[in-house]
């Protein structure tokens, strides 16, 4: 997968970061300069970072490993969540539950919870209960969902997180740092790119820098799902046997 182009990016409005007076110093090696009080990011650095967490996007991927994706600002969430599902990743775009991460093993059985509630309803259990108890368990289905949709088949830890603004995602990425967990996200010049290990300087704003982000993590991870594919496929064919 190519990198944007800085053309692209520029296009996209990656460039446009916060106002000089809400910016983090520590973001000072990737903004480029000045405009009428707006700090622009330097887009040499963008295309830099991108490549750097694409390759890394890509390797957990072909390793068969998950990555978290994490955007409950609303100009994110429908960008976010269908890149997410176009690669079979688990995505969080409505809230942040406290412990989603911390205490997985709570959440898990939430998860669970939502599927019993699945079976009592497409199976002949729902024909005993009343109108009342049907409605109330599938309000509670419904709760539950758009919450937890996005995780419904996360059955462990990720690998890696990704995040669109880690000023606004702050719980999640404290959680991920607590759990030891690889971060990529992008990071506005209000924001403390130290606190990622693989910052991608942006305008996590704008629907089209979210997007054209986005997109390229995800076409990294589709280069990576392809190769190991490829490589089951030809163990396969070596030993006979179906590949792990």
């Amino acid at each position: 997968m190519q990198v944007p182009s800085y053309k692209e990016l520029l296009e996209a409005g990656v460039h446009f970061g916060h106002l000089k007076k809400k910016w983090n110093p520590k973001m000072a090696p990737y903004i480029f300069a000045e405009r009428k009080g707006i700090h622009i990011v330097d887009l040499n650095k963008t295309r830099e970072c991108l490549e750097e967490a694409g390759k890394m996007a890509k390797g957990l991927a072909k390793s068969g490993k998950k990555i978290l994706f994490v955007a409950t600002k609303k100009q994110a969430r429908d960008i976010v969540s269908e890149a997410a599902r176009s690669v079979g990743m688990p995505y969080v775009t409505d809230r942040w539950l406290g412990g989603m991460l911390t205490n997985f093993s709570t959440i898990h059985r939430s998860i669970k919870k939502m599927r019993r509630i699945d079976k009592m309803l497409q199976e002949g259990e729902a024909l005993s209960m009343t109108k009342k108890e049907r409605l109330k368990l599938s309000r509670e289905r419904a709760k539950l969902e758009k919450v937890l949709g996005g995780i419904a088949n996360m059955t462990r830890l990720p690998a890696a997180i990704f995040i669109v603004d880690i000023v606004h995602e702050h719980i999640a990425l404290s959680e991920a740092d607590k759990l030891g967990l690889m971060t990529i996200a992008m990071v506005d010049t209000n924001a403390d790119p130290n606190k990622v290990d693989y910052p991608i300087p942006s305008n996590d704003d704008a629907t089209k820098s979210i997007r054209i982000i986005t997109n390229f993590l995800v076409e990294s991870i589709k280069e990576g799902l392809a190769e190991r594919e490829k490589h089951k496929a030809e163990k396969e064919a070596e030993t006979g046997a179906p590949a792990e």
